[in-house]
């Protein structure tokens, strides 16, 4: 069962070699063995896991089974889900329980899978390390001395331990592609509107959007498969004819035009790193694809675009944590002011409140102009060149983040530098494009992420492209060591 594929895994329940709540237990087990150590998931309720299993068996019992059918996967616990605890990762949320489920559940529960349970994350996605949880840090199952990477980092280390089969996890600025290169899977981020936000708590709404975690491609796209379509509880998601996003895989790569951006391999990309990511590349040319040099010339400002609109956004929506509805509340207070104060200073953690002073500030009379406005005129100049590169190319690739997983507390007393581990990735959340990160190589033992950018709605290409190099290679089917 551990090292099977979801596509292995839904053949096998099928021909009855073991039932899902066989699966569901041997995976509950292992979240039970390494999690004390690993610190990934949250909320583990076994017996409510195991109820939908047995659920799950009774369909596939009566011949209606789909592919992810009575398969576990772990929640980033952003997702609403109907009675069982939200966090998002944060004291504000410590206590909350669920009146409903977001879309994404809803899409994976309609199909029969089984919520394993809710994985942990940075405070309300905020963060590049999974060091910003209420709950403690996650650890990367490489190396427990380091960072999973974030936001997604609960699921990251879920999804590299096997302690689950596959995860969601939701991508703001990387947060699904930079812990993927990190922890050593497959992640994919969609074109945003194309997965519906709607139960997904909010940090920055035109940014944010829900993706895959699994060891390969195809398991990505099984899960888009399930996890995509329009919703009208959501104004921003898209009403298009819904993809199957497996029915492509395998499709020939000669000739596929592959774009490489010289900004991603100037001052900031670890050498090591680079010499990866530059072998991956060879080996797509052998492959039949073709190289070709591109320029995206104003992604040196994605990061301070990013760090204007993101908080900006962030500022206004989580303004509704304020004691009186929901959430956290203080105990002591004199009046309302104070007990608005004191809860949000209580409630929320540094990073969060660093990010709602600067989006305050530059959402406030007087400089909204010189900072948002500029920002989103950058946001626009962002998008026109992936326009311009995607006349020369079909799918573009480079390095997934700078260097490998950093050791845990590093980068904490620098936000710059943090900031930074999100260079190559908040480009395309900035765009709306799809993009993934797929194992590579290693480097010192830890693994290394190939990021692969596709147009809008150009996800099959992008996973094809991924597919083809995973039957060809073995990286994403490395083990940490000790996690048997």
């Amino acid at each position: 069962m551990l090292n099977l594929s979801l596509k292995e895994l839904s053949q096998a329940l099928g021909e009855k070699k073991f039932t899902s709540v066989e699966l569901t237990q041997f995976f509950l087990n292992r979240v039970k063995k390494h999690n004390p150590s690993l610190n990934a998931f949250i909320t583990v309720d076994e017996d409510r896991s195991l109820a939908m299993a047995e659920k799950s068996d009774q369909l596939i019992q009566r011949g209606k089974k789909s592919i992810l059918t009575g398969i576990p996967i772990a929640q980033k616990d952003i997702f609403c889900a109907d009675e069982w605890k939200t966090t998002c990762g944060s004291k504000m949320l410590e206590n909350f329980i669920s009146p409903y489920d977001a879309t994404v559940i809803k899409k994976f529960n309609d199909v029969g899978a089984v919520n394993l349970g809710k994985t942990n994350m940075d405070e309300f996605a905020m963060g590049s390390s999974n060091e910003t949880s209420y709950f403690g840090p996650v650890k990367n199952p490489w190396s427990l001395d380091c960072v999973p990477g974030g936001s997604s980092g609960g699921s990251a280390s879920a999804v590299a331990a096997r302690l689950t089969p596959a995860a969601t996890g939701t991508d703001t600025g990387g947060s699904i592609r930079q812990p993927a290169s990190l922890c050593g899977f497959t992640g994919l981020k969609p074109t945003y509107g194309l997965v519906s936000r709607y139960g997904m708590i909010a940090f920055a709404s035109s940014l944010d959007q829900a993706g895959p975690m699994a060891i390969s491609a195809e398991d990505c796209g099984l899960m888009l498969d399930v996890m995509t379509g329009h919703d009208s509880k959501d104004s921003t998601s898209i009403n298009r004819k819904k993809e199957n996003y497996t029915d492509s895989l395998d499709e020939d790569i000669k000739g596929l035009r592959i774009g490489v951006p010289k900004e991603f391999f100037e001052d900031g990309l670890n050498a090591d790193v680079q010499k990866v990511v530059e072998e991956a590349l060879k080996q797509y040319e052998k492959l039949g694809a073709k190289i070709v040099n591109i320029s995206l010339p104003n992604n040196h400002l994605s990061i301070p675009a990013y760090y204007v609109i993101a908080p900006a956004e962030a500022s206004s929506n989580l303004s509704r944590y304020d004691g009186v509805r929901y959430g956290y509340r203080t105990k002591e207070y004199d009046d309302l002011t104070e007990m608005y104060f004191k809860t949000r200073q209580e409630g929320f953690g540094d990073e969060v409140k660093r990010r709602i002073l600067i989006g305050t500030y530059v959402l406030s009379a007087g400089y909204f102009d010189a900072y948002y406005l500029k920002a989103q005129k950058i946001r626009r100049l962002i998008s026109d060149d992936f326009k311009v590169a995607y006349e020369k190319c079909d799918v573009i690739m480079g390095p997934s983040a700078p260097s490998i997983a950093f050791k845990s507390g590093e980068k904490q007393e620098d936000p710059l530098a943090m900031y930074m581990q999100d260079i190559f990735t908040i480009s395309t959340n900035l765009a709306g494009l799809p993009a993934m990160s797929i194992p590579a190589g290693f480097v010192d033992g830890l693994p290394v992420g190939l990021q692969l950018i596709g147009n809008h709605f150009e996800e099959a290409n992008i996973l094809n492209a991924a597919h083809i190099y995973q039957k060809n290679t073995d990286w994403h089917l490395q083990n940490p060591k000790g996690i048997g």
